[in-house]
């Protein structure tokens, strides 16, 4: 037996899908015919009592909740919560100030982790403090644009949505209510990742294990800020005041703030990633909206997913990996010397004036065989 009328609750969410999915309608009611056509086999979710169900409280990024890098037993039923929150975000030292959208008020939202074969049971609440209707589309699901059908929900209301994680790798999540409100929620802030582990653990090319010791989440942002007359940079007292002028500015396809994490400077300083020298770290990196080019500086990639998907080999030996936008990628690093490491998009205009830049702050002793410095500055001879 399924649980609360699945299969009718299905039917009417898909309903609701198609209305609300606008230049996207035509996917969704095409789906039940592709899926003939394919010979699929449709119908209702497998019984899914007798699997153990594992609740999950999430973390705020750069941080990321337990996990097992190798899975126990077999698939589970893992359930996240996400909350969305409406809410203002001060960019930079200036104070500029964008009324964003946000999974669990940060941005990026929460990285969820899984297995593969795992299955995902999420429950989405809009509480009735929120202005606008939201909803969430997993690229690592399949259907149903990505369950953004079947997840829209007004203020006041709450929709749980279940997938089964059949992909291995990183992958982006974010808001898509239909239309031009798409851009205009994920380029305000309102978009993550998941990741999907093999069960046996992370591969290198040729089938050796690979682990960490740490994990971050690094979410890269573009933010699209109006100004006035003067060019000082506008604010509203809600993200719907602004809509209108955010969009003209959307359109130039030029950010006012490419930043890591919500703001200019929230990796860096006392806000840094830490590490020791002989620590593997596994960087997760999402860009919801445009590509990027991740750099550390003083470091390399060893092994480098630069899309995400680990049932591919890694590449080795990176100074810098291209992320396509709409997508998330994974990089793995044992650090070998100590001090502050900064990671950059490696457009440097982008990292150094618009604000994608954060800081890996590295203790341990230094190896001098690696790198020294043979002479001091001193006077030309």
């Amino acid at each position: 037996m399924q649980d609360h009328d699945d299969i009718n609750l299905g039917r009417r969410s898909l309903m609701a899908g198609v209305a609300f999915a606008g230049v996207f309608g035509a996917v969704l009611a095409s789906v039940p015919a592709v899926a003939e056509d394919a010979g699929v086999v449709t119908g209702p979710a497998p019984e899914l009592g007798t699997l153990p169900r594992v609740k999950v409280d999430l973390v705020t990024p750069p941080g990321v909740h337990e996990h097992e890098q190798i899975a126990t037993g077999g698939p589970k039923v893992v359930e996240f919560t996400l909350e969305i929150e409406e809410k203002a975000l001060v960019l930079d030292d200036l104070g500029t100030t964008v009324q964003a959208m946000t999974f669990n008020g940060s941005v990026p939202g929460p990285l969820m982790v899984v297995h593969e074969g795992d299955y995902v049971e999420l429950t989405l609440v809009n509480p009735d403090t929120n202005m606008m209707q939201h909803n969430i589309d997993f690229h690592a699901a399949t259907g149903a644009l990505g369950g953004g059908g079947l997840t829209l929900i007004n203020p006041g209301e709450q929709v749980k949505l279940r997938f089964k994680a059949t992909r291995q790798g990183v992958f982006v999540y974010h808001c898509a209510p239909g239309g031009p409100m798409i851009p205009w929620h994920v380029v305000s802030g309102m978009n993550g990742a998941i990741m999907v582990l093999p069960r046996d653990g992370l591969k290198d090319g040729q089938g050796k294990p690979l682990s960490y010791d740490r994990i971050f989440y690094i979410g890269e942002q573009d933010f699209y800020v109006p100004r006035d007359a003067d060019g000082n940079f506008k604010t509203y007292e809600s993200a719907g005041d602004g809509y209108s002028d955010m969009l003209e500015v959307m359109k130039t396809l030029t950010p006012t703030h490419e930043v890591f994490n919500g703001a200019v400077g929230a990796l860096t300083g006392e806000n840094a990633m830490t590490a020791n020298v002989g620590d593997t770290v596994l960087i997760i990196h999402s860009q919801a909206n445009r590509d990027t080019r991740p750099h550390l500086i003083g470091g390399h990639g060893d092994y480098v997913w630069n899309t995400g998907k680990f049932r591919n080999a890694p590449q080795v030996d990176l100074e810098t990996w291209h992320i396509p936008g709409g997508c998330a990628g994974a990089a793995l690093y044992t650090f070998l010397q100590p001090g502050i490491y900064a990671y950059v998009n490696h457009n440097l205009i982008e990292a150094v004036e618009l604000g994608a830049t954060a800081h890996f702050k590295v203790e341990g002793e230094w190896n001098d065989d690696l790198m020294t410095q043979v002479q001091a500055p001193s006077p030309i001879a």
